[in-house]
């Protein structure tokens, strides 16, 4: 088994022998005769698609076509007609009938990669696939059969996108017959080191140039990084450093210039109705956009509340009354000041807002604020024949406020229109 082991590492030019990544393999190995589906997990960049290949060289399904399809790279509006085929005349531009990848792929394996992206009505389609090797094509109602292997993988953790509703439940069960997860490589230990110089001498080769070395405190260095990025990561950095250093003796100062600086991949959530976090303060950052959005809604607000006593919706002893509502203290006067307030039909200005004549009020009269707040809103409207943007400007408002407002008190807006 061990000879088998490294054979194959040297076929699929796989480098390392983290004990994660041999039993990863072991298991791929083990399932390829079979026709079980496969579930490939692991982050992004730590070599899913080589796994699939050895799955399908190892298989009875070796000597028929082996395709790699990205499910988060295809348009949810195409990805059907991807994988089916479609009929001619079945959609716009369907000029001439197509054959899709499980057609094509008859008696061979289909590489379902990012599976968690795949469309929730593409997933029933698939579902169907690997229960009864039947599908139908787009724009038909004949029953195709079709005998694929189907390996699948992901880089997100599928049982949250079922209780998101974003992945179907027996689709997942049914992909997973036989799970093989890869190991990131802050997990591998010394094989960053095997992968780091295979990577040298690749480009040393290329760009001709000597082989990078890493001095132990370099070393150091890396054995500490998370590497998001895994394999990938490694070997565009390695690349780099071959192609714009002079020198081959890799420092920790040479090293320092390519590692971007590691951020928090830890994001807030809502624990027992509170908001939780593994780091001090991040809940800040999560925060602050949304009391920047609220604060602003607030001065909007306030404006609109002047403009409503500007054209006299709102009496001067209310604003002594609520004195916080516009960011007054109790026992602050007025100050005189130049407010823009605007009328039905013209804005003017007004220099002291103690000089606004009270209009007569009657028993019967609505004095809420949201009647007068709502009032102005259906008179701006009317007279801009229904324009939200220049409804709010003359309010003085934001569009978005406007649209929210216009939500909240369900005003009619095609009663306005011309």
């Amino acid at each position: 088994m061990k000879e088998k082991l490294q054979y194959i590492k040297q076929q699929f030019n796989i480098v390392g022998n983290a004990p994660l990544l041999n039993r990863a393999i072991e298991i791929a190995m083990q399932v390829a005769a079979t026709d079980l589906s496969v579930l490939i997990t692991g982050e992004s960049g730590t070599g899913k698609e080589s796994f699939s290949k050895i799955i399908h060289a190892l298989s009875p399904y070796r000597h028929g076509n082996f395709i790699a399809i990205n499910c988060g790279a295809i348009p949810e509006g195409t990805i059907d007609s991807e994988l089916f085929g479609h009929e001619k005349g079945s959609f716009t531009g369907a000029v001439d009938t197509r054959k899709g990848y499980f057609e094509e792929t008859n008696g061979g394996t289909i590489f379902l990669d990012e599976i968690g992206e795949m469309p929730l009505g593409t997933q029933t389609r698939l579902l169907r696939v690997l229960e009864y090797g039947e599908y139908v094509k787009v724009g038909s109602s004949r029953v195709e059969k079709t005998k694929v292997r189907i390996v699948a993988a992901t880089n997100v953790h599928l049982l949250h996108a079922i209780k998101e509703g974003k992945f179907r439940e027996d689709l997942y069960y049914r992909l997973n017959a036989v799970p093989i997860t890869i190991p990131p490589l802050r997990e591998r230990g010394l094989d960053l080191f095997m992968l780091f110089h295979k990577f040298s001498s690749d480009f040393a080769t290329k760009y001709h140039t000597k082989p990078l070395d890493l001095i132990p405190t370099a070393k150091d260095i890396l054995l500490k990084y998370s590497f998001p990025g895994n394999i990938r990561q490694l070997k565009n950095i390695v690349e780099q450093i071959a192609l714009l250093e002079e020198v081959t003796l890799v420092t920790p100062e040479v090293l320092e210039k390519y590692l971007p600086k590691e951020q928090s991949q830890v994001l807030p959530v809502l624990y027992k109705n509170t908001l939780w976090t593994d780091h001090n303060g991040l809940e800040k950052d999560f925060l602050y956009p949304i009391l920047y959005d609220l604060k602003r809604d607030v001065t909007e607000l306030k404006e609109l509340l002047f403009n409503l006593i500007g054209s006299g919706s709102i009496k001067n002893s209310m604003v002594q009354e609520h004195p916080r509502l516009f960011g007054m203290h109790s026992n602050q006067e007025i100050a005189p000041k130049k407010i823009h307030f605007l009328g039905p039909e013209q804005s003017f200005e007004q220099d002291n807002v103690n000089c606004i004549e009270e209009p007569s009020i009657t028993d019967s009269e609505n004095l809420s604020i949201e009647a007068k707040e709502q009032e102005l809103i259906c008179r701006s409207l009317r007279k801009n024949h229904g324009n939200r943007k220049n409804a709010a400007s003359d309010l003085g408002i934001s569009e978005r406020t406007l649209y929210r407002k216009i939500k909240q008190y369900d005003i009619q807006e095609h009663h306005f229109k011309k």
